[in-house]
C-alpha cells in the first residue's frame, strides 16, 4: 500500500467514526490532518518531479546542441521531442509541457516550467505545486565520457525493494540511463559493465592469472589478487603473489564458475557497443553471494589506462581534459567474502578496510564515484558506501523501492550530463 493510499484509509476509517467526541475531534481536526499528510507526500512528488524535468530538460538541451548540421527550427524541434520522450514515464506522464529552446552561436538554452497536480493539498485550496528547471548546453566540443558500472548481482538481488525485483529495477534504470546518455551524446561515451558476487567473471591475459602458461587469455572466475595489489589499477609483476585466480580460502564455500557463465555475468570492457551492453544486462540474473571491494576494484580497473583491460578498450589517459570517468556502484548487502589484508590476513573485515582503500585510490586518479545502497540496514556499510561516493552528500543514494532505483539513475544520468556535456 502506498504512502497516499495509508492515508486515505486512515481518514476514511475516521470519517466513518460517528461516536461522540471521535466525530467532534475529527470534525475539528480533518482540515490540519489532511494538509498535513498531503504536504509531506506532496512535497516528495516534487521533489522527484523537479529531478525528472532537469533531467528531461538536459537531453532535450543536449539534442538540440549535437544537431549542427540542422536549421535552428529544426534543432528546437529535435530538442522537443527528446524532452517529450524524455518524460514518457515520468510524474509529468500525460500532460502537455512546453519546453522553450534557444539557438545561440555556441550554446543550447533550455528552460521550462510545469504545475503538477497536488494529492491532499487541495484541501486547503493548494491545487498544484510549480516547478521548473534551466539548463545551458554547449555546441559539440571535445568532451567524451567513460561510465563503469558496477553491479551487485548476488543472490539477495532476486528480492524485492517495494513492488518490483531488485534486479529487474536496476536492469530497467540502468537500461534507461544509457539510452538517455547516448541519445543525447551520440558517439561521445563508452560503457563497461563489471558484474559481481563472491567473484568476477572475465578474460584475462595468462601471464597474470596464477598457474598459467604461455601469452594466450584466459577466461575464467577470479577472487581478488594479494594484497596490496588489490587496491590498485597495477597490473601484477610477474610474481605468484601479485596474480589473480587465487585459491578459495579454507573453509569457505567455492562458488562454481558455471553459474557465471549461465547467468552471463561476465565483465565486459568499455566499447561503445550500446547494443550489446543492454543485451547483456537484459540476460544477467543474480548468483551467489557478496564482494564490493572486488567488484570495486575491477571497476577500477576497467577505467584505467594502466591496467589489465586498456590493451583491448583504448583507454583514455587520467590526463586526457576532454574526457571524464564514472564509477557507478550498486550494492543491496554488506561484504560476505573474505579478502586479502595486510600481514597475511584473509578475511571478511580485510574486504571492508580493501573498499575504502581502493575507492579512495581511484578517486585520487580522477574518477567520479556514484554508489546507491539498496536495502542496506548495515548503517557501517551505508557509511562506508557513503564514504566510498566523490561526494558523500550529492554521489550517494539510499534505495528503499523500485521508484527510488529509478530516480536515484535519473539524478546520476543530469549528473553525468552536467559534469561532461552542460556547460552551466
Amino acid at each position: 500500500m502506498t504512502i497516499l493510499n495509508t492515508a486515505k484509509f486512515i481518514l476514511r476509517r475516521f470519517a466513518r467514526a460517528d461516536r461522540g467526541n471521535v466525530a467532534i475531534i475529527f470534525a475539528v481536526s480533518i482540515v490540519p490532518l489532511l494538509a498535513a499528510a498531503g504536504a509531506a507526500i506532496d512535497l516528495m512528488r516534487m521533489s522527484a518531479a523537479q529531478t525528472q524535468l532537469q533531467a528531461a530538460l538536459d537531453a532535450g538541451s543536449l539534442a538540440g546542441a549535437m544537431a549542427t548540421k540542422f536549421s535552428s527550427t529544426q534543432r528546437i524541434n529535435i530538442a522537443t521531442a527528446a524532452f517529450n520522450d524524455d518524460l514518457k514515464n515520468s510524474d509529468f506522464a500525460g500532460m502537455t509541457i512546453t519546453p522553450a529552446f534557444t539557438i545561440n552561436t555556441s550554446t543550447v538554452v533550455g528552460t521550462v516550467s510545469a504545475s503538477l497536480p497536488t494529492s491532499l493539498m487541495n484541501v486547503v485550496g493548494i491545487t498544484a505545486m510549480d516547478v521548473s528547471a534551466k539548463t545551458e548546453v554547449s555546441s559539440p566540443g571535445p568532451s567524451y565520457a567513460e561510465i563503469a558500472f558496477v553491479l551487485d548481482y548476488s543472490g539477495s538481488m532476486a528480492d524485492t525493494a517495494g513492488s518490483q525485483v531488485k534486479y529487474i529495477a536496476m536492469r530497467d534504470a540502468a537500461t534507461k540511463l544509457i539510452n538517455d546518455l547516448t541519445a543525447a551524446n551520440p558517439n561521445k561515451l563508452k560503457f563497461a559493465l563489471v558484474p559481481f558476487s563472491d567473484q568476477v567473471y572475465t578474460s584475462l591475459p595468462q601471464p597474470d592469472v596464477l598457474g598459467q602458461t604461455g601469452l594466450g587469455t584466459w577466461t575464467g572466475c577470479t577472487l581478488d589478487n594479494p594484497y596490496p595489489f588489490n587496491l590498485t589499477d597495477a597490473l601484477p609483476n610477474g610474481t605468484n603473489a601479485s596474480k589473480w585466480g587465487q585459491a578459495f580460502p579454507p573453509n569457505v564455500y567455492k562458488t562454481p564458475c558455471s553459474g557465471y557463465v549461465q547467468r552471463n555475468l561476465k565483465i565486459r570492457p568499455l566499447s561503445n557497443d550500446y547494443a550489446g551492453l543492454k543485451s547483456q544486462i537484459a540476460a544477467m540474473t543474480p548468483y551467489a553471494n557478496t564482494h564490493i571491494a572486488l567488484g570495486v576494484q575491477f571497476g577500477y580497473q576497467v577505467l584505467s589506462p594502466n591496467g589489465v583491460y586498456n590493451s583491448v578498450s583504448q583507454i583514455a589517459s587520467y590526463s586526457d581534459k576532454t574526457n571524464t570517468k564514472y564509477l557507478v556502484l550498486l550494492t543491496d548487502g554488506t561484504q560476505t567474502e573474505p579478502a586479502f589484508g595486510k600481514n597475511g590476513a584473509r578475511d571478511v573485515t580485510s574486504g571492508e578496510t580493501n573498499l575504502v582503500a581502493v575507492c579512495n585510490n581511484a578517486k585520487s586518479v580522477g574518477i567520479t564515484i556514484l554508489t546507491m545502497a539498496v536495502g542496506v540496514d548495515d548503517a557501517a556499510t551505508s557509511s562506508r558506501l557513503q564514504n566510498c561516493s566523490s561526494d558523500s552528500g550529492n554521489d550517494f543514494f539510499v534505495i528503499n523501492t523500485s521508484d527510488d532505483m529509478a530516480t536515484a539513475f535519473q539524478s546520476i544520468t543530469g549528473k553525468i550530463n552536467s559534469m561532461a556535456f552542460l556547460s552551466k
